[in-house]
């Protein structure tokens, strides 16, 4: 089941250019205004322009998580070269909780896709111990969600999602 769970994210090269190969072994569930987000789906920008509620299921109250999400595909896919873009870090979020539940250390920035089709990563990781993560970023541009890990020694991923958004016109807005 871990390799089905995989595949998308393979296919959508968020294994490969985000994370190394990892086995989801939490759930985690992320939803803008009640609809889940599902690896490869589109959201209009317009509809993405809140906060999202992240989930975790199935862990216990001691364990603590860190949510990182990033744009690896600014500012256009074709020449990524601000990789990866960072849009929101949480740290300490008890497990069986919400991402508001945790400490935010880079607040929230809204998707706002320019050029072409843009993939928007959530990558959870399993915390060591809660105020464990102390090494923080001095950039949103040319972040690197593999040297975050390393630095506040994460591990490997426990879950990930990812969804796809573009630049949205009047047109589409109907």
């Amino acid at each position: 089941m871990a390799r089905i769970a995989q595949e998308p994210l393979i296919v959508g090269r968020v294994i490969g250019e985000v994370l190394d190969s990892f086995t989801t072994s939490m759930k985690m569930t992320v939803s803008y205004n009640k609809k889940q987000v599902f690896n490869g789906h589109e959201f209009f920008p317009s509809t993405i322009n809140t906060k999202p509620k992240v989930e975790i299921d199935g862990a216990d109250m001691r364990s603590f998580y860190t949510l990182v999400m990033t744009d690896p595909d600014v500012p256009g896919p074709s020449d990524p070269y601000l990789r990866e873009h960072l849009h929101w870090i949480v740290t300490d979020i008890p497990g069986t909780t919400d991402a508001t539940f945790g400490k935010e250390i880079v607040s929230y920035e809204i998707p706002k896709p320019n050029i072409g089709i843009h993939r928007f990563v959530f990558v959870l990781f399993k915390q060591r111990a809660r105020d464990s993560v102390r090494a923080t970023p001095s950039s949103r541009d040319h972040f690197n969600t593999r040297s975050f890990a390393s630095q506040n020694d994460l591990g490997l991923p426990v879950a990930a999602v990812y969804f796809n958004a573009q630049r949205e016109t009047a047109a589409r807005r109907r």
